[in-house]
């Protein structure tokens, strides 16, 4: 479909009606219908002029079709967390914005706290069949009412070198073993982040998983030391360490905490393979002189079997907060118009529909088959209030077991009990 630019729209329309967008606002200064929006700092106030004129387009196209109505803008910083809790505080007390973004890590503790409301008169059933799997389980309820609509998403795969790793590795064995085959050739076998920080946490999560693992219960309280969580944490564990003690990953591991790291690498010529998001590609692609990203190549994230697999999921979702049918509606039909599929294509965004990689020429590829079809295995991080603790005790444990200053039972047994002291303090 073809999308007017910003100044072309602004040409065809009278004076009167040409400051349909402002910093704070959206449509006419005197519009009788008002919904106020806090979006992220990502699209129409993108500090790149491009984003931020094109969204401009999407925005004033979409208002004129509905003059009687006026978005005043709020804006969040990119401090997620606390940006996230005072919306949440907002809308329990009653004085949150008629629609919101949403961390797509946070839609189950805004589903439970009961601030999300229905935008059943958007979306059709059809349209929530089509949303991959994660994405469906998170945006509705038990009754099946869409609470939010969670318009873009990522997540985690395996970066190989194919002239040093032919075949992709379906298993954790078989990526071990490529690994240590290019670490004895000279090369950086499998490096993945262990640094002291989120991304840590959250990539190693994939395997523990693709086993099933659950890191809290349906009262948001931890669990993953007892049980079959912890024998498939220990697994996951051992996974990583027996990557580093063999050599198959490099000691400096423990120390990369930017993904930014893997790209240098593969532009230096050192590492075989490493664990990294989907917006990489792109990024090596542009990077990389053409006879060399030639080389490199993605597949799923190897599980402890070929048929367990899993990956790390993130985005944002955008929900309505108002019990204002008109406004609710409004919000939707947002989502549905300028963000899933037509803000999506233009930033290189993945959308969670399946029917919208066929829609956008900017989906054409391989790599986005395969991202669309490992998203099936995606999982989405708890959206319980204890999460951000179980990440820092996870950073910390594999800090100390890859660098062998603790042994994984005693590591896992005291993040558990970090955990669990941490969540009987809330």
């Amino acid at each position: 479909m073809k999308r007017l630019t910003l100044a072309a729209l602004l040409a065809a329309t009278p004076a009167v009606a040409q400051d349909l967008v402002t910093r704070d606002r959206v449509g006419l200064p005197d519009a009788p219908n008002v919904m106020t929006f806090r979006l992220t700092p990502y699209d129409l106030y993108s500090a790149d002029a491009a984003t931020a004129e094109h969204f401009a387009g999407l925005f004033t196209e979409f208002i004129r079709a509905r003059p009687d109505w006026r978005i005043e803008t709020q804006l969040q910083t990119g401090d997620i967390g606390p940006e996230q809790a005072r919306l949440l505080q907002q809308s329990q007390a009653g004085r949150g914005p008629d629609c919101a973004m949403v961390d797509s890590s946070q839609l189950a503790l805004f589903r439970d706290m009961g601030v999300l409301q229905p935008m059943n008169m958007v979306f059709s059933q059809d349209e929530v069949a089509d949303l991959f799997p994660y994405v469906r389980e998170a945006v509705t309820n038990e009754a099946g009412d869409v609470l939010a609509w969670w318009w873009f998403t990522d997540l985690r795969v395996l970066y190989r070198d194919t002239s040093v790793v032919p075949e992709a590795p379906a298993t954790w064995e078989e990526a071990q073993a490529a690994a240590r085959a290019a670490a004895d050739a000279g090369r950086e076998g499998l490096l993945f982040n262990a640094g002291r920080w989120e991304g840590t946490a959250f990539d190693w999560l994939a395997n523990f998983w693709a086993q099933g693992g659950r890191l809290v219960d349906d009262a948001g309280a931890p669990v993953f030391g007892a049980g079959e969580n912890r024998a498939a944490f220990l697994a996951a564990i051992a996974y990583y360490r027996d990557l580093v003690e063999s050599g198959a990953a490099p000691a400096r591991v423990t120390s990369i905490t930017n993904y930014d790291a893997f790209n240098a690498a593969a532009a230096a010529g050192s590492a075989a393979m490493f664990v990294g998001g989907n917006w990489q590609y792109g990024q090596l692609r542009e990077t990389l002189p053409e006879a060399q990203f030639a080389n490199w190549a993605v597949s799923e994230l190897p599980g402890p079997t070929a048929d367990q697999r899993a990956t790390g999921t993130g985005g944002w979702a955008i929900a309505a907060l108002s019990e204002d049918p008109a406004k609710r509606a409004l919000c939707g039909e947002m989502a549905k118009e300028i963000y899933a599929g037509p803000g999506n294509a233009y930033q290189g965004l993945l959308p969670t529909s399946a029917a919208l990689y066929d829609e956008y020429d900017a989906y054409d590829g391989p790599e986005f088959d395969l991202f669309a079809e490992a998203l099936r295995n995606g999982v989405a991080r708890p959206g319980a209030a204890i999460y951000p603790e179980i990440s820092n005790q996870i950073q910390i444990l594999l800090g100390d077991v890859l660098s062998g200053s603790a042994e994984p039972e005693a590591a896992l047994d005291a993040a558990f009990e970090a955990a669990k002291a941490a969540h009987a303090r809330q």
